[in-house]
């Protein structure tokens, strides 16, 4: 039986945190046995943004270390570097010259960012889901792991699709996979310490607002001990007057395998005082094995590279063939 082909990626910008780890890498983790998987570095989309040129390449390898110590297996898994595959840049402009312009302005994720940057603001930053459609079509995907935040940025890259099939293919024979989105509910958006409503994110300038996955022991249960709460005795999930502790008890629920059921009937008469210590001792003892194997592997920093030169020559097979068969598509001549 074809297993179906899964893509993901995330951006080497700040450290990983439970977030990323909740939401999307544990996931991967744990279905990676039932997929063909392509995951990478998305350094290109890392750039839409000011970003440190002397900690790119850094945060791109400590990346990947850290997807092979949240235990992706490269005997199932793809791993490699966005830029190290120039196809993804190449159909990124092919497929500008088949979007519509208001396609893009209309994307949420664009106008709360260019709010931000102002007049600093790049086309990069606009066009970035033209490029995450490259990235997904270009493996000619079946699924992608999507949060809430991520659906319209898929949207867009179905409709792409669809448009490049129904301009340059033929009904019986499409040239680009519609891919479909992958999503679990459970954990899929993990928001902040500081602020239940909004999402934990590696652009929030606080610390506090998020758990790093190499956040130390006392790192963890100060933020911990800190976080936002409120004045109520008694824990329970979806309160909207209470997004906190909604969020606060789920990290707890996922972070020690318990079932949401037990969580209930455990902290619903529990004050933070008692709940804060299980917590933070619960997220310690997640995280431990994740950090182990991250400090073995960047004392061989050799075995990550090879990992990477593999899943690059493995990757580019596959994205050259999408590639050739768009450029064919779109009228250009082979090199002779």
């Amino acid at each position: 039986m074809v297993k179906q082909r899964v893509l993901s990626g995330v951006q080497p910008t700040g450290s990983l945190h439970l977030g990323n780890y909740l939401g999307a890498i544990r996931t991967w983790v744990g279905e990676q046995y039932d997929f063909e998987n392509y995951f990478f570095i998305a350094d290109l989309h890392a750039i839409t943004v000011p970003h440190d040129p002397k900690a790119l390449a850094e945060n791109t390898f400590t990346l990947a270390a850290m997807y092979l110590a949240c235990g992706l297996d490269i005997q199932h898994t793809t791993i490699f570097v966005q830029s190290h595959i120039s196809a993804h840049a190449e159909l990124a402009w092919m497929f500008n010259c088949i979007t519509p312009l208001n396609w893009l302005e209309r994307m949420i994720q664009f106008k709360e960012k260019a709010v931000k940057q102002g007049e600093n603001v790049s086309i990069g930053l606009l066009d970035y889901p033209v490029l995450q459609a490259a990235d997904i079509l270009l493996y000619q995907a079946d699924l992608v792991p999507v949060g809430e935040d991520q659906k319209q940025h898929l949207e867009l890259t179905r409709d792409i699709a669809a448009r490049f099939n129904f301009q340059f293919g033929l009904p019986e024979q499409p040239i680009l996979k519609v891919p479909e989105p992958l999503i679990r509910a459970e954990g899929a958006r993990v928001m902040s310490l500081t602020d239940g409503t909004k999402k934990m994110s590696k652009s929030d300038p606080s610390e506090q607002s998020r758990i790093n996955l190499l956040d130390s022991p006392d790192e963890i249960r100060n933020k911990i001990k800190r976080c936002k709460t409120d004045p109520t005795r008694g824990l329970a999930f979806d309160d909207s007057a209470r997004p906190e502790c909604h969020n606060l008890l789920t990290l707890y629920q996922l972070l020690s395998g318990q079932s949401k059921e037990a969580v209930a009937a455990e902290c619903a008469q529990m004050g933070w005082g008692q709940f804060k210590p299980l917590f933070a001792e619960a997220t310690i003892e997640a995280l431990r094995p994740i950090q182990e194997r991250y400090h073995a592997l960047m004392d061989d920093r050799a075995q990550v590279e090879a990992v990477l030169r593999q899943g690059k020559e493995a990757a580019e097979e596959v994205a050259q063939q999408t590639l050739q068969a768009v450029k064919d598509a779109l009228g250009f001549s082979r090199s002779l």
